[in-house]
């Protein structure tokens, strides 16, 4: 029996930049770093959490040959992959302190629905990102 999700994953183009973003932008932690020849094992998760990671996959060797790397960069610049819906406990309090850090990629301005408050934004790279307060 399946018993809990331990690791989502996105691509991303540059883990670096991906890991800045994450950790700097959103306040995400750094979870694994690993590198075994090319291929480097790279996660975030909520800090102090011991739930779910987000593996930053970049696209490309030994994972998939060039004519799919291609593919997938442009499908992420695109936004058509799919995305992360992430939980906060101030939605409004977190926009506002990304647009005075001078991110400006939002798409939808936080907004009440009957599930509680949300927005969107993209990452860098453009993978779409929901953030959800409950309530």
């Amino acid at each position: 029996m399946i018993t809990k999700l331990n690791v989502a994953s996105i691509y991303v183009l540059d883990q670096d930049e991906a890991l800045d973003f994450y950790v700097n932008k959103l306040g995400l932690e750094k979870g694994n770093d690993v590198k075994q020849g090319s291929y480097r094992w790279l996660t975030v998760r909520v800090p102090g959490a011991d739930g779910t990671e987000i593996a930053l996959e970049r696209p490309g060797a030994p994972l998939h040959d060039e004519a799919t790397t291609e593919q997938l960069r442009e499908l992420i610049t695109k936004g058509a992959l799919t995305g992360l819906v992430l939980l906060a406990d101030d939605v409004r309090g977190l926009y506002e302190n990304l647009k005075a850090g001078g991110f400006n990629d939002f798409t939808q301005e936080p907004i009440d629905h009957f599930y509680g408050t949300d927005m969107g934004i993209r990452d860098p790279f453009g993978n779409p990102v929901r953030i959800l307060q409950q309530g």
